[in-house]
């Protein structure tokens, strides 16, 4: 029995700890200028656009074990592959359809001599689609690498079946909130095809499946269901996790070494409910392994927080008078011995009910844990400090962040895992800076590109299989190619950017009111936050817009767009394009000095988010002083109303990176530190990950709100790239009422590390740099050069 369990446990995780995404070098180079002799295989006799599980299997024998084994693979909508029964690859990465992402990988370590099964899971979610999967129909591709890889290619000789065990689930009536992270699974374990992956599994009664097209890669032929490009970021990470508590049972008396893999028996006739509290949020797999209880059922509900009667989560670690509700999965079972239920996709959870209801017969619970899936960053960085608090936000930041980091930056796990514009700019930082992994920023950065619509625009979130645009995003695109043109050496990436940049600037520059010199109406949604004087929907706008925009003359959308020009100006120069970058830091001049006159209300000291005067917003004043429309030598004081004036339009924890952004930019660092009021308010409120929203929130979760993890490096400790691709470093320490503080971070070159004290009004210490990195160190006005290797600091 106990062999047989670790085997299970070996199927299903630990992925990415043996297999890794290969780099394209190791791609032969025809298959990406021709193509492929695999054909992209589906199911017969099935509606290839509806929702449906199946399995495909192909048999082969070697002479031998091969030393390497490479092969390519992709499904439309999802697989995951198996060899020999050992669960390999998981795919394919979002994309799109004219850029249909394909793993590579080296199977060589599962196959032996002898007879070998490549088998594949794979599933089109139909009209139940997630948000960010784009799809054409069911099918699955697999491609030799070489000519000795070719016979596990893709085509008539493969089998198939569906699994009609499987049927979606998704009640809006239960859910009570709109989700678009596809269906909850309803499985029945007597109609569910068991060890279907294995190599003594008799699939004699399997059908040839559909021959469908060849795989073509992207810019060859006449024409694709899908082109292939080779996938850029890593496979994800998969591992158990242990769920850590019982909260509360109901019809059951269940020790909590239930958790620990301690098989536990429930009684014929019985009906249980276990809430189950991992203790913080997680993004995982459930894996549930049973034996007997035929025609007993386990209803599996996550949820981030409970609610009370009011629908209000209230502190997230109180259960008390509270329910739960959300997106759910029912497994229904047949009898057999140690069958091991899971999910299509993973879950987002901190809490789980499980409800359990027998037959006639016991139901043995062998086990239940989660599968973590994520990502796989690694934090690099760290930040300490004589406040031990900023540990806690801290850890529950990068928390936050790597739940919003899948095969793309996601806003939120739970409710939508789309990638939008405005969050994956706050994300790329943070993963520059406390990873120093780029691979999902670049792919943002192509993914926003390939999303273009013809007026020449960015979409404001993608992958999406619903177009949604949001001018302002396109304008922090632009920013995201800036901020990676600062951060990393890279002229030929950041240079296949600049038509984009363009383009948005430009869709801009046609809205102009050349008249007032501000921007005239636009079309589409033009979010800025979510500002609750900004509500979802009015006669004249809807959700998170400020006034002006779409009758006209808003100054923070003004203000942004001027912003954006100056950073584009600087990329632009760079690259000798001088003609085009001192037209937008004329512009950007223009229209920001005549925003600021026009909209200032000189008896209020603040400024109108129109010339009309009738709101007033921190967003205003942020965006005017991040564009320089307002003056250098009065920013100190529109600051000040900026932290003081409550009367303002409040922006929210989105937009404080922004706030903080123009805090530095008005020179007024030390004052970061005493504003991180929201983030304490979070963890006392039993957060283990940063909400979307003040409270009430719908998302607990949302990585836009994890800035402090890119602030406690960048503003705190003051680290910051002074030219493009960081080959040079700023310093410059903002302490607040810290006394010391200790931190390192990955730089292109190697790691960059803090250790800072202060000595009255200085401060002394020491900084450390990469061999050839040079940069300078600032301390209230005074400057002192830095060198590769250790510098002592010591500045009055």
């Amino acid at each position: 029995m106990k062999t047989f369990l670790i085997t299970l446990f070996i199927i299903r995780i630990c992925l990415t700890a043996t297999y890794a995404q290969m780099p394209t070098r190791e791609i032969s180079p025809n298959l990406l200028k021709e193509n492929w002799t695999a054909y992209w295989i589906a199911p017969p006799k099935v509606s290839l656009k509806e929702y449906g599980v199946f399995h495909f299997r192909k048999t082969i024998t070697l002479a031998e074990k091969p030393q390497k084994f490479i092969v390519h693979v992709s499904a439309d909508n999802r697989y995951r592959l198996f060899v020999n029964g050992k669960s390999v690859c998981v795919g394919a990465a979002r994309g799109d359809i004219l850029n249909w992402n394909f793993e590579t990988i080296d199977i060589a370590s599962e196959l032996v001599a002898g007879k070998n099964v490549i088998a594949a899971l794979v599933w089109n979610m139909g009209e139940y689609l997630p948000g960010a999967q784009i799809t054409k129909k069911t099918a699955f591709i697999l491609q030799g690498n070489s000519e000795k890889e070719k016979a596990v290619n893709t085509n008539d000789s493969w089998k198939v079946t569906q699994n009609e065990a499987y049927s979606p689930l998704y009640d809006l009536a239960k859910l009570q909130t709109f989700m678009s992270v596809g269906a909850g699974d309803e499985v029945r374990g007597a109609q569910y095809v068991w060890n279907w992956q294995g190599l003594d599994f008799k699939d004699e009664n399997w059908t040839k499946p559909r021959q469908l097209e060849m795989g073509t890669p992207k810019g060859v032929g006449t024409g694709a269901d899908w082109y292939l490009v080779p996938r850029t970021i890593p496979l994800m990470e998969e591992k158990q996790q242990r769920i850590n508590k019982i909260a509360r049972s109901e019809g059951a008396t269940i020790s909590d070494n239930f958790l620990k893999g301690t098989a536990v028996t429930i009684p014929p006739n019985t009906k249980a409910t276990l809430l189950l509290d991992q203790t913080f949020l997680t993004n995982a797999y459930p894996q549930l392994l049973v034996s007997g209880g035929k025609g007993a059922n386990v209803e599996l509900t996550y949820a981030e927080a409970l609610f009370d009667k009011k629908d209000s989560k209230g502190n997230r670690n109180e259960i008390n008078e509270k329910s739960i509700k959300g997106q759910y999965d029912i497994f229904y079972f047949e009898g057999g011995e140690n069958r091991l239920y899971s999910t299509l996709w993973f879950r987002t959870y901190r809490y789980m009910e499980m409800k359990i209801e027998t037959k006639e017969n016991a139901l043995i619970i062998n086990d239940l844990y989660g599968v973590f899936t994520g990502y796989p960053f690694e934090e690099k960085a760290s930040f300490t400090s004589n406040d031990n608090s900023l540990k806690d936000i801290w850890n529950v930041g990068w928390r936050t962040a790597r739940l919003c980091a899948l095969e793309t930056y996601v806003d939120c796990p739970y409710y939508e895992q789309l990638q939008y514009v405005g969050d994956t700019r706050i994300q790329a930082l943070i993963s520059l800076y406390v990873a120093g992994d780029d691979r999902l920023m670049r792919k943002a950065i192509i993914d926003f590109d390939n999303s273009r619509i013809p007026e020449g625009l960015t979409q404001s979130r993608y992958p999406s299989s619903t177009q949604q645009i949001i001018p302002t995003f396109s304008l922090f695109w632009t920013n995201m190619v800036y901020d990676y043109f600062m951060h990393r050496k890279d002229d030929e990436f950041v240079k296949a950017q600049l038509q984009g940049m363009e383009n948005v600037l430009a869709w801009y520059e046609k809205h102009l009111d050349n008249q007032k010199n501000m921007l005239s109406g636009m079309e589409w949604w033009n979010f800025v936050d979510w500002a609750r004087e900004w509500p979802w929907v009015t006669e004249k706008n809807i959700g998170g817009e400020p006034q002006g925009s779409h009758e006209g003359n808003s100054s923070i959308i003004t203000f942004q767009y001027a912003y954006s020009l100056n950073l584009a100006a600087k990329v632009f120069d760079y690259y000798g394009k001088t003609t085009q970058a001192n037209h937008y830091k004329q512009l950007a001049q223009k229209i920001a000095k005549s925003t600021f006159a026009l909209c200032l209300d000189k008896n209020k000291g603040i400024i109108g988010d129109t010339p009309d005067k009738q709101q007033f917003s921190q967003h205003a004043i942020i965006m005017g002083i991040l564009s320089e429309g307002i003056p250098a030598e009065q920013r100190k004081s529109f600051m000040d109303k900026v932290l003081q004036d409550k009367s303002l339009i409040q922006g929210t924890f989105y937009f404080r990176f922004y706030l903080t952004q123009a805090l530095k930019k008005s020179e007024m660092s030390e004052l970061y530190y005493s504003n991180l009021t929201p983030w304490r308010e979070m963890l006392s409120m039993g957060l283990t990950t940063f909400a979307e929203n003040p409270e009430p929130t719908r998302s607990d979760c949302h990585a836009w709100s994890s800035s402090p993890n890119y602030d406690f490096l960048a503003t705190i400790c003051g680290i910051m790239p002074s030219k493009a691709g960081f080959e040079s470093v700023l310093i410059q320490p903002a302490l607040g009422e810290l006394q010391n503080v200790e931190a390192k971070m990955p730089h292109p070159q190697g790691e960059i590390s803090i250790k800072l004290s202060r000595k009255g009004a200085g401060v002394e210490g020491e900084v450390s740099l990469p061999t050839l990195l040079t940069g300078k160190f600032v301390w209230k006005g005074k400057e002192m050069s830095l060198k590769g290797g250790k510098n002592t600091v010591k500045m009055e």
